[in-house]
C-alpha cells in the first residue's frame, strides 16, 4: 500500500452527553465486544495499510489501553507499525490539539519522516467497512489533490449536521459547507480523505502560519475552488456517533441479521483486542429474544431488542427491553429497564425501574461491589 494512515480520535462530543464523560468516543463500545476505533483501524489493516497513527487527546485513558498492543489488527510487522500520539509540551509549544489541522501539525514529524507518496486520513467515531485501496485508485486516476468519501442521505434524513458537498458531473466538488443551517445538498462528507502526503504537509504548515486549526473548515472549505477536490461515494452502511441517539440506534441496527452478517460473516472482518472470557451462560429461567449477549455474561431474566455487553450480571426476574447493557455491569433481582443505555461498571440495585419515557435514558450507578 502507498499510503500511510492517520485516525483522528481527540476530540469530544457533548451530545454524547455522559457517556463521554469517561471515555473518548473512539473507545465507545459497538455491537457487544467491539469499540468504535476497531472499524476504522480494521478497514487499514483489510486495505494493506501498514502504518497508521493514532492521535489521541480527550479521556484517552481507555483508548489507550485498547490500542497498547497492534497485533490484533496485524500491525505489529516488520514493516510499519500502529502509533499513538497524544499532545505533547514542547520547547516550542505546549498547546492540546487546537482542532483537527493542529493536530496534523504537532505530529508533523510522523509525516515528514514516512516515505509513503499518499495519506488516508479518517475518524474514530464510525462504523463502517471500506476498502481505502479503491479510494486511492480512484484518487489517482482522477488525479486528484483531495480525494473525499461521500454518502447520499435518505431525504427524510437531516444533513445540517454533517459536513455536505455538491459535485459536478465529474465528482469533482463544487462546495462544501460544515454543518450548515440549511442543507441545499443531500450529500455528505463521511469524513474520510485522501491527499498527497507532501501536499497536506504545505497545506498544513500554511494553516499554522495562519492560525487556522481545523482540517475541514481551514483547508476543504477554503481550497475548495484552488485545488481539485472530488468526491467517492460509498453505497454500503456507513453511520457516525455523533450523539446519544446515534450511538443507541447504531448498536440496535447490529440486531438486524443482515447488518450482522455484512460485518461479521463476509469478508474482509472486523477486528477487536479479545479478553479470555467464557461464553455467556443461560440459567433456567433465561428468555432472550432479538439480542446479543457478550462473552462472560450470566443470564437470569428476560432480555428482549437489546444488547448486552462482556461481563454483565442479569438477576432473577428482570425485565431488560430495547436497552444497552455496557460492559460489567450487574443488574439486581426485579429490576426492570426500558429504552435505557446502563453506564458499564455500574450496579443497579434489586426492584430497581427505569424507562426513557422522551427519548434514551442514561443510567448511571454507583458500583458498590468495588467499594471497601
Amino acid at each position: 500500500m502507498r499510503a500511510i494512515g492517520i485516525i483522528l480520535a481527540g476530540g469530544n462530543n457533548h451530545r454524547m452527553r455522559e457517556l463521554s464523560q469517561k471515555r473518548a468516543i473512539g473507545a465507545m463500545p459497538i455491537a457487544g465486544s467491539y469499540r468504535s476505533i476497531d472499524f476504522a483501524l480494521s478497514n487499514m489493516s483489510n486495505s494493506h495499510v501498514q502504518k497508521v497513527a493514532v492521535f489521541t487527546q480527550y479521556n484517552a485513558g481507555s483508548l489507550n489501553k485498547h490500542l497498547i498492543s497492534s497485533k490484533w489488527w496485524d500491525f505489529g510487522r516488520k514493516q510499519g507499525g500502529l502509533f499513538v500520539f497524544t499532545p505533547t509540551v514542547t520547547a516550542e509549544n505546549s498547546f492540546w490539539y487546537r482542532g483537527t489541522a493542529d493536530a496534523l501539525y504537532q505530529n508533523l514529524p510522523f509525516l515528514k519522516e514516512s516515505h509513503e507518496p499518499y495519506v488516508i486520513i479518517t475518524s474514530a467515531d464510525c462504523v463502517y467497512k471500506m476498502d481505502y485501496a479503491k479510494v486511492l485508485e480512484y484518487h489517482i486516476e482522477k488525479k486528484a489533490d483531495i480525494t473525499i468519501v461521500c454518502k447520499d442521505l435518505p431525504e427524510s434524513e437531516p444533513a445540517e449536521r454533517y459536513g455536505t458537498v455538491e459535485l459536478d458531473g465529474d465528482m469533482r466538488v463544487v462546495n462544501f459547507e460544515e454543518k450548515p443551517l440549511v442543507a441545499h445538498s443531500n450529500t455528505i462528507s463521511c469524513g474520510i480523505y485522501v491527499v498527497r502526503r507532501r501536499q497536506l504537509i504545505e497545506m498544513i504548515e500554511r494553516s499554522a502560519e495562519e492560525d487556522r486549526y481545523d482540517f475541514v473548515r481551514d483547508i476543504l472549505v477554503r481550497y475548495k475552488d484552488i485545488k481539485k477536490i472530488y468526491g467517492y461515494k460509498m453505497t454500503d452502511y456507513w453511520r457516525n456517533i455523533a450523539s446519544v441517539e446515534d450511538y443507541f440506534q447504531t448498536n440496535m441496527d447490529f440486531l438486524n441479521t443482515g447488518i450482522r452478517n455484512y460485518f461479521f460473516k463476509e469478508y474482509p472482518d472486523i477486528y477487536s483486542k479479545v479478553d479470555d472470557l467464557p461464553p455467556a451462560k443461560f440459567n433456567p429461567g433465561a428468555k432472550v429474544h432479538n439480542s446479543l449477549i457478550s462473552s462472560g455474561c450470566i443470564v437470569n431474566g428476560v432480555i428482549e431488542d437489546s444488547v448486552i455487553f462482556k461481563q454483565s450480571y442479569i438477576g432473577n426476574n428482570c425485565y431488560i427491553r430495547n436497552s444497552i447493557i455496557l460492559n460489567d455491569v450487574y443488574i439486581g433481582d426485579n429490576t426492570h429497564i426500558e429504552n435505557c443505555i446502563v453506564e458499564s461498571r455500574g450496579t443497579i440495585r434489586a426492584n430497581s425501574y427505569y424507562k426513557g419515557e422522551d427519548g434514551i435514558k442514561i443510567v448511571i450507578e454507583r458500583n458498590d461491589r468495588y467499594v471497601i
